[in-house]
């Protein structure tokens, strides 16, 4: 490389920032590609102390300010005499000291890279000098690890560079001694760590960690004065050992508490100091009960109130152990950080507020979960008849995390039956949500599947979550997924192969753990012969399928079912009692063949309700379409029967028509749609005689 260039491009780097953690980690950037260095340090030899000032290091990761003394052995102090004096004798302007041996043959070089922890193979040293003076024994200290090595070319090529990295470092020394003459270093700094974190107990450790430096500082408290409790609460308490959460109401008594009204007055009208300083606090009654109450000795404290545009948030204590360790420049310097923890302290307690809010929105989020659930029920009516065989394939699949395909005509009750496999399953205190993907618009559907980022489209004010993204550590139902379009079906696929998506107008890919249970009235197979449904997300689907029996081919659960819906539309329409059946009413129920299924037995229960809210309920004046068979209406009593009475009719109607017969094809099982043994036992607990002859 041109040596001009080299020196135009290195001093562009190593002058063009002041902060000297900065520029040292730019020029480290820079030197690393023209020679193996490894680490730099900025060290200020002290004649007086006997030892180095490692001011700054940089690496290949970071620079930062460490202002580390390294106190040098009698030995190692000698040495670097040696070295300062030969250099002061011989003077040259670009000298560079290269050691190419072993550099920690010299004490002082072993001294200062043993107490950094650093290790040294080679080791090249910049003395700085301003217009022919030493910069204040200051020098630039480049090293090399793992069998790297410096050589006279490095050196000559460093020796050109001595007056700007001089000049930058001088430069930088001045901005920071400006900095620390105002305070602003320390405020920015203290400002950087108590905002840093919305945890403040954690903001606070780190505050008091840079404050100790400062001034004396062994604990420091966060606090509020609650006038209607006459106590004061202490929020948040830190040392530099750790930060802790409160929550401690500590009373006050008449005195202090009359004591804080007048302090507080005072800060308020700015006839007080903005800092009190208590160095005795067996004297003053506020800091006397603050030291009592927390059972700890007695010690000096200083007090900043976090008071602005007449706003009282509260206010932080600073405790040094002992009595008369503050002093003026001490308020003076903690006073800066007045607004810092204003702003701390109230974002703090907004953030405790969200969280609680969120918190309590959660729980009221489990409760109506819960409520759901407890209004679905339990138990799946018709689990022990009708439904036996779905629910035996139910507890077969739900504590597992394969895709479900609810098969079965409209109204049969699949959303119920995917509710079910969630709440059995693992995941039941996550999300359930549902998606009926025949409802969704085409142009909608990614949008409303996958999410959307702000200015996605036209329209996409805001970033929105997918109902994918919603159902994370839960389960997504997707009702009618034979209307999806083949677009939709493709990113689906993609979905349930990855288990990831990517919002619209997103380039972040999402990971989710979800367990998804599908659900369609269409024959998805004729679908996919008309090339209207892919085949590869059928296979994806139809891991576990379940067919859901219609209504009409389980005709033993409308009995229940009819108590169950009248109970439920008698709370949903508020009606003072539950009205009662009239005879025959339910084998007029038990002859219509459904094509609406158990949706449409609610509501046609809901209809009768509706028109005799007081009952009793005959369904006879609804249009419930033409019976499957003529069959004559009997009654047992003129009374209306109770759900096991309405049962015990309609098995003994059967059993009449079979002859009394049970088994077999031609059986009352069989009729019934149940287990011939399930028949019996449900026979002999309604007293009902079975066989031939038991005609009724």
């Amino acid at each position: 490389m041109d040596e001009n260039v080299f020196f135009r491009d290195a001093t562009l780097r190593i002058c063009g920032n002041l902060e000297i953690g900065e520029a040292l980690f730019s020029s480290f950037q820079f030197l690393r590609e023209v020679m193996p260095v490894d680490m730099i340090f900025l060290q200020f030899f002290d004649v007086d102390q006997r030892a180095f000032n490692t001011v700054a290091t940089a690496t290949e990761k970071e620079g930062r300010i460490v202002d580390m003394l390294v106190p040098l052995s009698p030995e190692a102090f000698q040495e670097m005499m040696q070295y300062v004096n030969e250099y002061l004798k011989g003077h040259k302007p670009n000298h560079v000291w290269l050691f190419e041996d072993d550099p920690r043959e010299q004490s002082f070089t072993r001294e200062i890279y043993d107490l950094h922890g650093a290790k040294i193979t080679s080791l090249m040293i910049m003395p700085l000098e301003v217009q022919d003076k030493v910069l204040g024994g200051g020098s630039l200290w480049f090293s090399t690890q793992g069998g790297k090595k410096f050589n006279q070319k490095h050196a000559d090529l460093l020796s050109l560079l001595k007056e700007p990295f001089a000049l930058a470092m001088s430069n930088a020394l001045k901005h920071r001694n400006e900095l620390n003459l105002y305070g602003k270093e320390f405020f920015w700094e203290a400002t950087k760590r108590i905002c840093g974190n919305l945890e403040i107990e954690k903001g606070l450790q780190a505050c008091i960690e840079h404050i100790s430096r400062h001034m004396p500082a062994d604990s420091i408290y966060l606090q509020k004065y609650e006038s209607e409790l006459a106590a004061i609460r202490l929020v948040v308490r830190a040392s530099a050992e750790k930060g802790e959460w409160m929550d401690v109401l500590l009373p006050l008594s008449g005195e202090a508490n009359k004591a804080v009204i007048q302090l507080r007055q005072s800060w308020l009208t700015g006839t007080a100091k903005p800092v009190l300083i208590i160095n005795r606090p067996g004297e003053e009654p506020i800091s006397q009960g603050f030291f009592e109450a927390l059972d700890i000795p007695f010690s000096s404290i200083m007090v900043l109130p976090l008071i602005i545009e007449e706003q009282v948030a509260g206010s932080v204590a600073l405790i040094a152990e002992g009595i008369d360790r503050f002093n003026d420049y001490h308020a003076q310097l903690y006073s800066t950080l007045k607004e810092p923890f204003f702003v701390a302290l109230t974002n703090t307690l907004k953030h405790r507020e969200v969280l609680k809010l969120k918190d309590m929105l959660a729980d009221d989020n489990r409760y109506l979960h819960g409520e759901l659930h407890r209004l679905s029920g339990d138990e799946i009516i018709g689990a022990n008849f009708g439904l036996r065989d779905v629910m035996h394939k139910v507890h077969q699949v739900a504590s597992l995390d394969s895709p479900v395909l609810l098969l079965g005509e409209t109204g049969v009750g699949k959303d119920v039956i995917a509710n079910t496999i969630h709440y059995s399953s693992s995941r039941s205190d996550g999300p359930f949500v549902s998606v009926n993907c025949g409802a969704i618009p085409e142009s909608l559907i990614d949008s409303e599947l996958f999410g959307h980022e702000k200015g996605a489209f036209t329209g996409a004010l805001s970033q929105k979550r997918g109902r994918f993204e919603r159902a994370d550590k839960g389960t997504i139902f997707l009702d009618e997924i034979g209307e999806l379009p083949l677009q939709a079906q493709v990113r689906l696929l993609k979905v349930l192969q990855s288990k990831e998506i990517e919002r619209v107008g997103g380039v972040k890919t999402i990971s989710l753990d979800i367990r998804i249970i599908a659900a369609t009235n269409r024959n998805l197979e004729e679908m996919i012969k008309l090339n209207q449904f892919r085949e590869d997300l059928w296979f994806r689907l139809n891991v576990f399928p379940i067919r859901i029996p219609p209504l009409r081919k389980r005709k033993l659960d409308i009995p229940e079912l009819l108590q169950h819906f009248i109970n439920l539309k008698t709370k949903e329409l508020k009606l003072p009692v539950i009205p009662t059946l009239s005879p025959g009413a339910i084998e007029l129920l038990m002859e219509y063949h459904w094509p609406g299924n158990v949706r449409e037995l609610g509501n046609v229960i809901e209809r009768a309700l509706i028109l005799k809210p007081a009952g009793p309920l005959t369904f006879e004046h609804l249009d419930l379409g033409k019976p499957e068979a003529n069959l004559e209406l009997q009654s047992e009593s003129d009374e209306p029967a109770n759900l096991d009475e309405m049962n015990s009719r309609h098995i003994r109607r059967i059993l009449s028509k079979t002859n009394g017969k049970v088994d077999g094809q031609d059986g009352a099982a069989a009729l019934l749609g149940i287990n011939a043994s399930t028949l019996r036992n449900r026979m002999k607990k309604m007293g009902i005689e079975f066989g031939r002859g038991s005609r009724r």
